[in-house]
């Protein structure tokens, strides 16, 4: 039993360590080459840099484009977490406690079969929609980050607060608390660690979408988010990929951070409503 253990603590190990080379890799490989010139990466795209060369990320630093992308996607990431934090948890929580009735059953499945239509689908018809509201802009883009997040959000939210139990609500009520008093100061406060995850998740979705912000932005180099930004170091026969390379590694740390002061929530907030309370 004992040559057993040690040969799957071996096991693990190995795969541990495979997990970290598939993940960590590509990282490696952008990070070395955002310390090359054009020429240096042209002939060995592999090889360690000559030296610690930071021009790429002060020639980065220097350009207005940056701070402008930087800017917006700062502004679309948190105002759509924003809005996702105040409005998913609160229809879910009339959801989840009226799920005996015929319309809020109808509301929450209908809402869920959004999860298993894919984005390709709605495309088209959705840049349409925009087209004609006058909402190719960042409130459009917010918006649809919005809408594209209450799936799941729902989902999540509607099953983590049916498995909290419902005296806690029954006392607030008894001392006199309506249901917006006893969503704000009880139920918001036992929902954190979902809020957390959502928070976590929905920041990266943001913070990184590509597509739909090339579909709703893309007319207006001021509205344009970092991953845009990125997109178009590609020329019509050129692609500067050293600096491509730079601006990924600088794009990746303030979503870094935020996963990282958050990412112990997003495995108890996806458990916790796994089991009936």
């Amino acid at each position: 039993m004992r040559k057993e253990g040690i040969v799957w603590k071996a096991f693990k190990t190995l795969v541990i360590l495979l997990g970290l080379l598939l993940i960590l890799g590509p990282v490696f490989v952008i990070f070395i080459n955002s310390m090359k010139t054009m020429q240096e990466a042209g002939r060995n795209f592999f090889a360690m840099p000559s030296g610690f060369n930071f021009d790429n990320y002060i020639e980065l630093f220097s350009r207005s484009d940056f701070w402008s992308s930087f800017r917006n996607s700062t502004i679309v990431t948190v105002t759509s977490v924003t809005l996702i934090v105040l409005f998913i948890p609160a229809l879910s929580y009339a959801v989840a406690r009226n799920m005996n009735k015929r319309y809020y059953k109808l509301l929450y499945y209908y809402i869920l079969a959004g999860i298993f239509i894919p984005f390709q689908v709605l495309m088209l018809p959705m840049v349409k929609q925009m087209t004609q509201l006058k909402l190719l802009n960042q409130f459009g883009l917010i918006l649809l980050h919005l809408t594209f997040s209450l799936p799941t959000g729902l989902f999540l939210f509607v099953n983590y607060i049916r498995s909290l139990p419902a005296e806690v609500e029954e006392a607030a009520r008894v001392d006199g608390c309506n249901v917006f008093q006893t969503y704000v100061q009880i139920v918001f406060h036992l929902i954190k660690p979902m809020i957390a995850t959502i928070i976590v998740m929905d920041s990266l979705g943001c913070w990184n979408n590509f597509m739909m912000a090339l579909l709703i932005l893309n007319k207006s180099h001021d509205m344009w988010t970092l991953p845009l930004m990125q997109y178009n170091f590609k020329a019509e026969f050129s692609f500067n990929y050293t600096m491509a390379f730079t601006a990924y590694i600088v794009c990746m740390i303030p979503i870094v951070i935020v996963y990282a002061l958050g990412q112990k929530y997003i495995i108890k907030g996806l458990t916790a409503g796994a089991v009936k309370s």
